[in-house]
């Protein structure tokens, strides 16, 4: 197998990475984005009960967020060795248990679900238009170069992996 030149990132990392980027990205951005034009649906400053109902996926999506970022840093006890693949950098290990026993891609499916249910909350169509260029640059370009760095990493595990486990959602076999 070819070597890859390796970068250990300390768990440390992980942790401020997870606690100050992802809400950013995925709290402050829309709401800031929000606020750049009318909410629909809001009466008075305030959401309808129909907005309120965005929050049902914002839960669900923050939920396998933090259990799929469990599964990562129990993986990864000393933290993280990335390889520099000549597609991506991917980690030591490959996860096939928790929420990745039913998707590929728990995270991505995770941050889909809280942006859907922030545009429903803030009845936004800007926060949608962003997901919109979001969800059509992160499809084709960064997952395709994920999969083929897992893919050059792991090989024949990986290949089997992508066989029994759908891309976005569904049971394994």
């Amino acid at each position: 197998m070819k070597r890859f030149r390796l970068r250990h990132l300390p768990r440390w990392l992980g942790l401020i990475t997870h606690l100050v980027a992802f809400p950013t990205a995925h709290a402050a951005l829309p709401w800031a984005l929000s606020l750049t034009a009318v909410r629909h649906g809001w009466i008075g400053g305030r959401p309808s009960i129909g907005n309120l109902l965005g929050l049902i996926p914002v839960a669900v999506g923050v939920y396998v967020l933090f259990w799929s970022i469990r599964v990562h840093f129990t993986a990864a006890p000393n933290g993280w060795d990335l390889e520099r693949t000549p597609h991506y950098p991917t980690p030591s290990y490959l996860l096939t248990n928790g929420p990745y026993r039913y998707s590929r891609n728990p995270l991505y499916l995770a941050e889909l679900a809280v942006w859907l249910g922030w545009i429903v909350f803030y009845g936004s169509l800007v926060v949608l238009g962003v997901l919109a260029v979001a969800v059509l640059w992160l499809v084709p370009v960064i997952m395709r170069h994920e999969e083929r760095g897992l893919e050059a990493r792991f090989g024949e595990a990986y290949r089997e992996y992508k066989r029994i486990t759908p891309r976005w959602f569904g049971r394994a076999t």
